[in-house]
């Protein structure tokens, strides 16, 4: 499953530099499929829509450091562990339990992010 912030989160950004898939971003920042990936064609997100790679994406918190599912592999393919929660202070980032995803779902996406 997806790794995701909840509000609990003190806006300290120790979170964001450690993601190797730059699926963090501070609120209301926006946020592009190609940003710390090396997608460069049409990407097709959760929601279903195709997002042009460098097309400007909604924030999904205005108020808090946020994770972009469609680029969160837990890690997967780089680390032992998700990175964010590791570094975290106040442990807000914990698994999503709407995005429950197998490690096969989450190796794939890193395939498919990093190819």
């Amino acid at each position: 499953m997806a790794i995701m912030i909840t509000d609990d989160c003190i806006n300290c950004g120790a979170c964001e530099p450690e993601c190797p898939n730059n699926a963090i971003y501070e609120g209301g920042v926006e946020w592009t499929i190609s940003d710390g990936t090396n997608i460069s064609e049409p990407y097709t997100i959760e929601t279903g829509a195709t997002v042009e790679p460098d097309e400007d994406q909604e924030p999904v918190s205005d108020e808090f450091y946020y994770i972009v599912p469609d680029k969160c592999t837990e890690c997967v393919g780089f680390h032992e562990e998700p990175q964010c929660a590791a570094v975290c202070p106040v442990d807000c980032c914990v698994p999503d339990p709407e995005r429950e995803e197998s490690e096969a779902v989450l190796s794939a996406r890193q395939q498919t992010l990093h190819a």
